[in-house]
């Protein structure tokens, strides 16, 4: 590895408002070389998240914020290049880790899970890894979803709407999505949503949502905020539920936004709005996974990513989350596909 080179993402000063790439720099370092009981890992796949914008503020939550000068963390799935006297981890094993944003690492493997991969690797990065699991989590504990019922989505071709939408529709449920493109309409029909709203297109989004659902709804995914929870208030049945997943409307904003308007419905409606954290819920893996893997046998269950390529446009990816130039998932290709 003596030729080789480590490129890695860092923060160089906290954003305002939407990030820009002045926000970030590429450094070069030595490929690290492995001590007693560590491995090398080549990054193949690194993720992007929105959540990531939230780590850039200084400020107290439930994972502690990005410092400046400090290399980025995220989602990652790599190979062992090499093995120094691991017992667990070997040269060729695919491992999954939070130390995105960079091409190489090493690691005693404490904070490593390793793979077999069944799948292509973004895939354990977005319908298989934590968004999937999101999406589980989120509709089926915190919506509490019983089978047939009326099911709105917001941000529905994302890496966690996609997979709600097709949860619900494998429960039978009638499902109505709302993204911002033709594209993304297109590509929630072709994943088995009733109906897609485009809301960019949309001259009245609240009207579109009533029409949309002439009986109410039972559980509205939040991921957007804004005028999408508005108008999903507006429209819900009683007794429904709201999961808070999400508000990226608001992610990027110098002010506090206005709430709700019409947030005293839920008062005489009963519903109940429900924020959660997936790390929270890491119970509910064994039966994520079987239930996927049930699904996707069945023909229930599809995914797709929107891949960047180079970790020097990882900075660009993340920053095109929030004008929604991902359908899927949102994934960096940093190293190589296959075993190296």
């Amino acid at each position: 590895m003596a030729n080789q080179k480590n490129r890695e993402i860092r923060l160089k000063s906290r954003p305002v408002g939407l990030p820009t790439t002045d926000n970030f720099e590429l450094v070069e370092t030595a490929v690290p070389t492995p001590g007693a009981g560590q491995v090398l890992v080549r990054n193949s796949y690194i993720s992007v998240d929105p959540y990531m914008r939230g780590r850039m503020v200084d400020r107290k939550s439930y994972v502690p914020p990005f410092q400046i000068g400090e290399t980025l963390q995220g989602g990652a799935i790599g190979q062992v290049v090499a093995s120094v006297d691991n017992s667990k981890l070997k040269a060729g094993d695919y491992v999954q880790s939070m130390n995105g944003w960079r091409e190489w690492f090493v690691s005693n493997g404490n904070d490593l899970q390793k793979l077999e991969p069944a799948a292509e690797l973004p895939a354990y990065l977005g319908a298989l890894g934590m968004p999937g699991l999101t999406a589980y989590a989120g509709l089926l504990r915190i919506g509490a979803l019983k089978d047939g019922e009326r099911v709105f989505v917001s941000a529905a071709s994302g890496a966690v709407g996609s997979i709600v939408c097709q949860i619900a529709k494998a429960k039978g449920c009638y499902v109505v999505g709302s993204a911002g493109s033709a594209e993304k309409v297109a590509y929630l029909k072709e994943i088995g949503c009733d109906r897609a709203i485009n809301y960019k297109a949309a001259d009245d989004l609240n009207a579109a949502v009533g029409t949309a659902f002439p009986e109410g709804i039972d559980v509205y995914f939040e991921n957007v905020g804004g005028a999408h929870l508005e108008a999903a208030l507006n429209h819900m049945r009683p007794g429904g539920r709201i999961p808070l997943c999400g508000m990226i409307d608001m992610y990027n904003a110098t002010e506090p936004p206005p709430g709700p308007r019409n947030l005293a419905m839920a008062i005489g409606l009963g519903l109940t709005l429900r924020g959660f954290i997936v790390s929270s819920h890491a119970d509910m893996l064994p039966d994520f996974h079987r239930d996927m893997a049930k699904w996707a046998k069945e023909g229930k269950m599809r995914w797709r990513e929107t891949v960047v390529d180079g970790v020097e446009n990882a900075p660009k990816a993340f920053i095109g989350l929030f004008s929604g130039e991902n359908i899927g998932k949102m994934v960096v290709r940093v190293g190589p596909d296959k075993a190296v």
